[in-house]
């Protein structure tokens, strides 16, 4: 959809709120086009979903945003190549936005390979054990190159469960990074011919207080959005929501909000009615290459055997049943026969499930009825076939 009317400087319009809930439904202005909102974000790691090309993100399950990793890009391919290509969209043929995160989690993840201190992180690759360092300023820099619609302030991300006074400390780096951040963000420009938004990040651990006062912090610096990070860590799901439920009770309303790395899709339901906007997660490929299966009547284990002999669609609402229908027999027996395939069809099928989750979110939130329907549907979605 795209407005009538040139969306507001945040580049975020509000359209509707949940009367029953915090959730909303908007339109996001990026520099490749308007989104709506809420959103799921497939994950492209190393500037692909895996199994998957561009053309079928856009074309087989209509993708809004992808997520890619700096950390990865910039060990593989590197920012040299990336820069010659003209960027990640023209090195991966990809028309829509970028985000990218900032490498903070991906460092958070190599505790016996990283050392923090105030300049930033020094670690060894996972690839081949090379030194390397990330600072607010070096992120800002590859993130740049890399060329997202969307980029991350560098950020620490901590672990679950996490000593108050640790996670204190670590919220007050993240936000003297935040501010060198968007000083060497003022100081660089985009490199590809279109503006990037610098999007800080929300910290604080499950502790209401410290993530109140990083909500403030960080809702005085926003411009465009604000992340949610430091979640869907280990935590039990009722501490993230409440947590969730906090911070947007601060965040700025005319920005969009994006919980990082979440989920399920219960998850998912009830954050958007906790006020959140975009999300991303591996869940739904990472769990389609093992022979998972998330359908609007349940979850689906290809590898049981149950399934071998049961010729019945995937999902009434799959993309696989608009041309063909492909049976849960069908994907079973690829998965048994070790078919590359079996992960490739099965991404597509959870990604375009994950997308049409919260594109009929949207639907019920435009239509005032989200509260209703979010309860109706949740039993369904989390048990196991």
């Amino acid at each position: 959809m795209v407005p009538n009317e040139p969306l507001p400087s945040t580049g975020f319009l509000l359209q509707s709120e949940d009367k029953g809930s915090r959730g909303r439904a908007g339109l996001l202005q990026t520099a490749h086009g308007v989104v709506q909102t809420p959103l799921f974000m497939p994950v492209g790691t190393l500037g692909t979903v895996k199994g998957l090309s561009s053309d079928e993100l856009q074309n087989s399950i209509g993708a809004g945003i992808v997520l890619g990793n700096t950390y990865h890009l910039y060990l593989r391919p590197g920012t040299d190549l990336l820069e010659k290509a003209g960027g990640l969209h023209s090195f991966m043929q990809w028309k829509g936005p970028l985000l990218t995160d900032s490498g903070g989690y991906q460092v958070f993840s190599l505790a016996d390979r990283r050392r923090i201190r105030e300049e930033g992180v020094e670690f060894a690759s996972h690839i081949d054990g090379s030194r390397h360092m990330f600072s607010p300023e070096a992120s800002m820099r590859i993130q740049r190159s890399i060329g997202a619609d969307f980029c991350m302030a560098f950020d620490e991300c901590t672990p679950y469960p996490c000593p108050q006074q640790e996670a204190k400390v670590s919220m007050e780096l993240t936000h003297r990074w935040l501010d060198r951040s968007l000083q060497a963000w003022s100081d660089t420009q985009p490199l590809y011919g279109y503006d990037q938004r610098l999007i800080p990040i929300v910290q604080g651990s499950t502790y209401p207080d410290l993530r109140l006062a990083s909500a403030r912090f960080v809702a005085e610096r926003a411009t465009h959005g604000c992340a949610i990070g430091g979640l869907s860590v280990g935590e039990p799901a009722e501490d993230m929501y409440r947590m969730t439920e906090a911070v947007t009770e601060v965040l700025p309303r005319n920005q969009f909000r994006y919980l990082m790395g979440v989920g399920t899709p219960t998850n998912i339901l009830e954050s958007i009615a906790r006020g959140v906007d975009l999300f991303d997660c591996v869940m739904p490929s990472r769990n389609a290459r093992n022979g998972m299966l998330f359908t609007w009547n349940g979850i689906i284990n290809l590898r049981n055997r149950k399934w071998r002999s049961d010729l019945s669609p995937l999902d009434a609402q799959s993309p696989l049943a608009e041309d063909q229908t492909y049976s849960k027999a069908y994907l079973a027996h690829l998965f048994q026969c070790h078919e590359m395939l079996g992960p490739r069809l099965a991404t597509l099928h959870n990604l375009h499930f994950y997308l049409e989750l919260t594109r009929t979110a949207r639907q019920h939130l435009l239509a005032g009825d989200f509260s209703d329907w979010k309860d109706e549907v949740l039993p369904r979605l989390s048990q196991r076939l």
